[in-house]
């Protein structure tokens, strides 16, 4: 339980900077003309894959290594899921570049 605890408390000492970062990347985004719905994805994904880890790392310390490898599981199989409309765009993206024959 103290591990949870701690592990919380520093995240939410870290909330200002992680907030700065999003905000760092959105600007990027906005002046590179990159669609805000690919930058949130991202960001999500992101999000996602740092919660699994947590809670993976926490379920070992706790010695319940198959709950651990559950959670990462689910996590790669949301990041995936989450991912496919974003490789779909590069895909097509990529294929407009190739020349037609």
């Amino acid at each position: 339980m103290f591990v949870v605890f701690v592990g919380c408390t520093i995240f939410l000492f870290l909330i200002d900077e992680i907030a700065r970062i999003v905000q760092m990347v959105e600007s990027i985004a906005v002046e590179a003309n990159i669609s805000t719905v690919y930058v949130e994805t991202i960001l999500k994904i992101i999000g996602i894959a740092y919660i699994a880890e947590f809670a993976s790392q926490i379920s070992k310390d706790a010695g319940q290594g198959a709950i651990a490898s559950k959670i990462e599981l689910g996590a790669k199989i949301l990041i995936l899921a989450m991912a496919v409309p974003i490789l779909t765009v590069l895909i097509e993206t990529i294929l407009n570049l190739l020349p037609s024959t």
